[in-house]
Formats: structure tokens, sequence, C-alpha cells
């Protein structure tokens, strides 16, 4: 008894310091909480709507020195651990209850990012780190990180179109999607299931006229398997443009978000953003320039969802802990950094693959969503930022009704029974998949003739692995259409033109008039493929396939119109032509019409001259009011945007008149001299001409922002951008340029304030898309201009001046090459500009499409 009363002293003692110690950090905690929701804050969640029952928080905005934020995980404490895109350190936040109590710096020579994994007690990362760009893993030794070790080297040439999101599959390997631009590693396993990627076009595609995909794998972007120490990588599925997050759903299945070429927009080879489920040899049919492949072709696979236009960051599947509603248990959540979405995709069974429906969940202005991630305690965390703009820390709960689900209908459940069983058949298959094996000729066989596309592609690229000799008769013998024509498709891909005649023997059990839809453009894809990998046919057999498909053209399918176009085309058919400008005519919708003449553009043979007047003379007309299909318009609908063309349309026709020019002989190009004119000059646009008024700084300028509040002069501000040249570079809503950032869903993405920091001080931050390189010669000359691709013996460099102009430099030249922070825009150019007319300005680029230009002649 003696000793308690001590022990009571030290014990109240110490609890009165935990209670001081919690009461300064209560205080510390009310001061940034005060901070945190004083009005000025331009990422409060006030302008954010969302779903009934849903509420948003803000948890965390960023001070200086914590960076722009890009990629977020959560680690096995459930703290949460983010980059940024810069070069600033990671950190590494603890919750309590819902709010941020704790941010700490992880200080390790790592960073921008890409891709967070936390798993096996390690982080894994795709960034910068002591031994250039690559995948890193750190092992976690409880309150600190080891030093970084190098997995694996990657070629980022382009930051934002390289490697992105890292995961771990159910077959405990890591799965990383990469963009367009990553280089491929050089040590792919001849055991990958993408084993044959190719450009497969039977006529000449023409390339991005920005020249942004030059010398670039014609394949896109692609996802990478490896070990987790990062050895034994595989190509597992390839064929998308951008994916920058993937994730796997509780069946073992992935999925990713696929971004879409926006200044294709207007164009019939344009592909929306879209929801992929990504299978083991799946080839989804991105290819660069007018070459993409229509979804239809069974040497692809279809997205799950077209959902529109966007720019599509985070996924994440709702984990077993999920506090959502139970309609939300199976949800896939998606972010859209371009138009501040959170998406909810629902996933429905359908044979080997899903059905998806999609809702908006919230959208804010601005709310430019990186990255996503469950929390521990079931809440949906995000995180804005990218492009060195301003980046906060949301939390997703729900406080609403809770409705049961309903019973599932028997027929519901005996259609995911039959659609798990599918799966399953589809898994079999894969597993032959890179790899020869005596028994698998027979397995895979019945599988060809499946109703299911997916296990019929599938088994079609396992048996692409195995040795030809085992399957070649088969396939020529096969009667049932699906096996006989997916076989032959696997024999147009392998088979060498030796086997060309007996392919197109085969090819003749399948007359048209007995194929449905789906099997007679799967017929046109065989013979388009056999010419593209075979070879050209002889006379005769071309002769034979001309009189085969000419009766058939013009179809009342445009799918098929498409497939005969170019197959007639591409045979010198005596009358494709002339079919061809009939259909053009015909056309109700800009996208049709331009279709037929992209394919018309670099024919040689056949033409009259007054086929030749007829095309030349469609793109000298003054386009009429043409129709886009409902589904386009839908897009920019449900991102809140009025219609307008991409900036890529009217540079790829200048480019399809200048081809078609190009095949004309000297007597042709003299009688059609009125139809050829000069490349047309860019339309007038004022000149700045203003007196100076001010070497404006955002110290100047950021307190009128408040006036933004209160309501702009939109108008003045249109008149400005005009004035002020910026369309030179940049495209906003229907006009200017291609060579800078498309301002037109500026608004949703950047503040007002990241607005006009982009404006004062443009250089810093550019976007590595837009970064230029500065040369010097041998003969002493510097160049400045942006690097579209290289050889190795040259580059193609798109000059930084009006007009733009590309060039080609052969290395030998070169003395020094070194990537420019300088942004291409320059300084100052608002220094003509009275802070009214600046505001002006930024309420025009913050109504976006809502403000409509005037006629650039004004």
């Amino acid at each position: 008894m003696k000793g308690s009363r001590p022990r009571q002293i030290a014990t109240l003692a110490l609890a009165l310091v935990l209670l001081g110690v919690a009461a300064f950090r209560f205080q510390k905690y009310l001061k940034n909480q005060r901070e945190l929701l004083t009005s000025g804050n331009p990422l409060l969640p006030s302008a954010i709507r969302v779903l009934p029952g849903f509420k948003v928080s803000l948890l965390h905005s960023t001070v200086e020195g914590e960076g722009s934020w890009i990629a977020m995980t959560f680690d096995a404490q459930g703290r949460v651990i983010i980059s940024s895109q810069g070069r600033e350190p990671m950190v590494r936040l603890t919750l309590s209850y819902g709010k941020v109590a704790k941010i700490d710096p992880i200080l390790q020579p790592v960073g921008s990012a890409m891709g967070l994994l936390y798993a096996k007690n390690s982080l894994f990362l795709d960034c910068e780190g002591p031994k250039g760009r690559g995948i890193y893993r750190m092992a976690d030794n409880g309150g600190t990180f080891s030093e970084p070790k190098l997995l694996r080297p990657l070629d980022m040439s382009m930051y934002e179109h390289g490697p992105h999101a890292i995961v771990l599959g159910p077959d405990e390997k890591l799965y990383v999607i990469c963009g367009d631009h990553t280089g491929i590693p050089t040590d792919i396993s001849p055991a990958s299931p993408v084993r044959d990627c190719a450009e497969d076009q039977l006529l000449p595609r023409d390339e991005d006229p920005h020249g942004m995909s030059l010398l670039l794998p014609p394949w896109g972007g692609f996802v990478l398997r490896m070990d987790l120490n990062g050895n034994n990588c595989e190509m597992f599925a390839a064929g998308m443009r951008n994916t920058y997050d993937v994730a796997f759903n509780s069946d073992g299945e992935l999925f990713g978000f696929d971004s879409d070429d926006e200044f294709e927009i207007g164009l019939s080879w344009y592909r929306p953003i879209r929801i992929n489920h990504l299978v083991s040899g799946g080839d989804y049919g991105y290819r660069h320039g007018t070459g993409k492949f229509p979804e239809y072709y069974q040497d692809t696979l279809p997205g799950a969802l077209n959902v529109g236009i966007g720019s599509p960051t985070g996924v994440k599947f709702a984990p077993t802990n999920c506090a959502f509603p139970p309609a939300f248990h199976d949800a896939c959540f998606m972010g859209d950094w371009a138009y501040g979405r959170l998406f909810a995709v629902h996933f429905t069974p359908h044979g080997a693959t899903y059905d998806a429906q999609i809702e908006t969940v919230l959208q804010g202005t601005p709310l430019n969503i990186t990255s996503l991630a469950f929390g521990p305690d079931g809440a949906l965390y995000f995180i804005t930022g990218g492009r060195k703009t301003l980046s906060g820390l949301y939390r997703l709960t729900y406080d609403g009704q809770i409705m049961p689900m309903p019973a599932k209908p028997p027929q519901e459940l005996a259609a995911e029974k039959g659609s798990e069983e599918a799966r399953r058949l589809r898994r079999e298959a894969v597993a032959f998949q890179g790899k020869r094996d005596p028994h698998a000729v027979d397995f895979l066989w019945p599988l060809l003739a499946s109703e299911d596309r997916w296990i019929r592609s599938a088994a079609r690229v396992a048996l692409e692995s195995q040795d030809l000799i085992l399957w070649k008769d088969r396939a020529l013998r096969e009667s049932n259409a699906n096996a006989g024509l997916t076989a032959l498709l696997a024999l147009a891909r392998c088979g060498g033109k030796s086997t060309q005649l007996d392919l197109f023997g085969a090819l003749s059990k399948f007359q048209f008039p007995g194929l449905t839809m789906e099997q007679a453009l799967l017929k046109l894809r065989v013979m388009e493929l056999s010419f593209i990998r075979q070879g050209r046919p002889d006379s005769g057999l071309a002769s034979n396939v001309i009189a085969t498909l000419d009766p058939l053209y013009p179809s009342a399918s445009e799918s098929e119109n498409h497939e005969l176009c170019e197959l007639l085309l591409y045979l010198d058919a005596p009358l494709a032509i002339a079919k061809t400008l009939a259909l053009r005519d015909k056309a109700a919708t800009q996208e049709e019409q331009i279709y037929y003449v992209m394919r018309l553009r670099n024919i040689t043979k056949g033409w009259t001259l007054a086929q030749r007047k007829d095309y030349l003379g469609w793109f000298l007309k003054t386009p009429g009011k043409l129709a886009h299909p409902p589904e386009l318009r839908r897009y920019f609908t449900d991102s809140g945007r009025e219609y307008s063309d991409g900036d890529a349309v009217g540079p790829y026709l200048d480019n399809f008149r200048q081809e078609s020019a190009a095949t004309l002989n000297p007597s042709e190009r003299e009688a059609l001299a009125a139809f050829i004119p000069e490349k047309p000059k860019p339309p007038p646009i004022e000149a700045a001409g203003g007196k100076f008024v001010k070497a404006w700084r955002m110290e100047d300028l950021a307190p009128h922002l408040s006036s933004l509040k209160t309501g702009r002069h939109v108008a003045r501000g249109r008149r400005v951008l005009i004035q002020a040249q910026c369309l030179l570079c940049h495209h906003f809503d229907y006009y200017g340029g291609s060579f800078g950032p498309d301002l037109t869903a500026v608004g949703s993405r950047m503040t007002p304030h990241d607005i006009l920091e982009s404006i004062i001080e443009p250089s810093k931050v550019v976007a590595d898309q837009y970064q230029n390189t500065l040369f010097t010669f041998q003969d002493g000359d510097v160049l400045s201009g942006r690097v579209l691709g290289e050889d190795d013996k040259k580059l193609f460099v798109l000059s930084n001046g009006v007009p733009l102009t590309t060039m080609t430099l052969f290395k030998t030249n070169i003395v020094t090459r070194r990537l420019s922070k300088i942004s291409p825009m320059p300084e100052g150019l608002v220094n003509a500009m009275t802070a009214d007319e600046i505001m002006d300005l930024i309420a025009c680029l913050q109504a976006g499409h809502r403000s409509t230009l005037p006629a650039l002649n004004e």
C-alpha cells in the first residue's frame, strides 16, 4: 500500500502529460481544419455533386513541398502512401477516424511514381530512382523502408504515356500497365501469350498528323506480367492506347480504363475512352493514326464498354469490407481526370466476359482525380493533382439508407453459372498459350466452334502457339463455320505464302449467303490477313476474289462496306472507285464520308479524270452541318460539353488531299490544277498589338481571382484569347492549333489559381509530350523543337515556330541535345492586358465549351 501513492502520482503525471500532448495536437488539428475550411480553399467539396446518400470530405490539401499528387496506396498499417509527379519526397499519411493525424516524408531517392503497390511487406513503384526509371521494390522495415532495389529498367521516353499502375495478380505475379510510348523490354519471354502482335494493315495507314506516333511500336500500350523479382517478363496483353490503372475483380479477371485520342473526334477511326476486360493473349486493336482496328475484327477483342470523352485514371474494385450499399459491393470505381468525375461500373457476367453499366457517383470542378484506393475502414479515398496543380486527399463515405439487394431470380443465377463455366473453358485454353503441347490441338479444336467469341479468341491464340504441321490440314478440312473460319484466321497469320491458295480454297466452303454478319466479317478479315501476311495474290486468285466480292459491294451493312471497300480497292477492282465515291456521297455522317475519303487517298490505279475531279472537289466544298453518330453526341452530353471536332480533323484532311495529289501524273496534275490549291494558310488571328500595361506577377493578380465568383465579362475573355494568339498553338472548343494542350476542358481539371499560374509562369510545369529539345550542330547552329520520333540515324522534329514545320535531323550533324526547361509558350503574353482582361480570359477558360468563340475573322 505504501508504494501505491507514488505510482498513482506518476500515473496521474503521465496522464496529464499525455492529455497536454493530446490537447496540443487537437489545437493543431483545429488550426489545420480552420485553414482547410476557409472559403478561399479551391479544393473544398461544396461544388461536388454526389449521388444521394454519399458524402465526400476533403481531408488534406497540399502545401509547398508536398508536390502535385498522382499515385497512392495503403500500407499494412492502414496508412496512405502518396507520390507526387515531381521530385518531392513521397509522403505517408496516418489517418485517425477518417482524418489526417500525421504526415511523414519517405526519405528515399525515389519519386515521380506513376504506380504504387504495397504487397508482400514491400512497396513496389514504377518511378524515377537511383538507377534511372523502372520498377523498384523497397522492403518495409516497420517504420522505415529499405533502399530501393531496381527490379527492371523500363524505357519511359514520354513519362505520361509510359508505365503506370502495378498490381498483384491472383497468381502472385506483378502486372504492369504501360502506355503507348513505353519501350518494349528486350528480354520478353518467348512463352508470352502475346507473341505476334503486328500492324496488320491491308492499305497503308496515315500517321497522326501531329507526329506524336512516329517510329513507335504500332500496337500501342500493353500489360507486362513478371515475377515479384522482375524476372520472367511476359507480354500479357496489348493494343491499348494509354491505360493508367488496372484492377482484378473477385473472379480474378483484369480490367482497365483506356484513354482516347481526343484530337481524332469527328473521324471514323476515333476510339472513345473505354473499359477493357484484359485477358491473356488479348489484342485490343489500338494502332496509331488511321490504323485502329474496328471492334468486329476477330484478331482483336472489343471493349466491355465505350464510355465517351475524358482522361481515365484510377481503377479500383470494391473490397469485401466496402462500406457502401450492397448495390456497389461488386462495382469498380474509375476516375476521370479531365472532367472531374468518379464512375461506378457494374459488371454482369456474359459468357466468358462481362457486360458493363456505368453511373456517375460524383463530379466536381475542378476535381482532377488521379488515383483511388479503399481504406481499411471501407471508405474510398482519392487524390487530385497532376502537372503541378494543387492536390487534395478526399474520402467518400455513405451515410444514407441502405437497402438490401433483392434475391436474384433463377434465370440470372443460371446465367452466372453458365458464365462461370465459360470463363473456365477460356482459362483452360489460355493454359496452352505460349507453349507447345502434343495434346493441345485436340483440346482446343472444339473450343474454336464455340458461339462465345472470347473462348474462340483464347483457343486461336493458343493454337497459333502449336506446331503448324499438327493443325494446318485440320483447319483446311474443317466444315463448321465458326471453327473453320477461326482456324483459317490463325492459318492466315501463321501459314506463310505456300498455304495461300489452299486457304482460299477452304474459304470457298463458307459461302456468304449462309453466314451470319459476324461470320461474314470474319471471312473478309481472313482474306485481308492472308494478303497482309502471306503476300499479294497472283492474278488468277485476285480475279476470283473480285468476282466473289464485287456483287456484294455496296452492302446494307456499314461494317461490311468498310471491309469490301478496302479489299476491292487493294485488288484494283474495276468498279471499286466509282462505288466508293457513291458511298461517300450517300453517307449521312461526317465520319462515314471521311472514311471513304481516307481509303481512296493513295489509290493509284483505275481513276478517270472525272472521278479525280469528284474526289478532289470534295475538299473544296464548304462543309455542311453533317450529322454525327448518336453515341458520339451522347459522349459530349454526358461530360457537359457541346460537340466539337478534334483538332486533327483538318490536318488529316490536308494530308489526304496532298497524298492524293502526289499520285497524279504530270498531265493529270495540269488538268486538275484548280482542284489542288496550295495548302491553306491558318485563318487570320488578330494580332495582340496592345500597349504595354505591366510585367505581371502572380502576387499582382492573385488577389483579383476573387472577382471570378461574382461574374466576369466572358465575351471579352474570348476576344482576349484570340488577340493573344493563343489559338496559334492551342485548341479551344471548335478552333485553334495542336502544338500545345487542348484548353477546352481546362476548367474541369485546374483551379483559377492554377490557370493563372500557367499563364504567368508557363515554364513552371511543362507536360513531357509538349517539351522541347535543344540541339546544337557542328556548324554552330541551334534549334529548339519537339522530338516526334527517331531511329538509329535520324530524328523527326517539330520546329517551335509559326507555321509549325516537321524537320528531319541527321544524328551525325548533332553535337548536343538536351531537354529544354523552358516552355514553348513565351512569358509575358499578358503584359499588354489589364487585370480585368486577364480575369475575363480566365473566366473564358473556366467556361470552356460553354464559351463559344466568335468567328476568327470577326
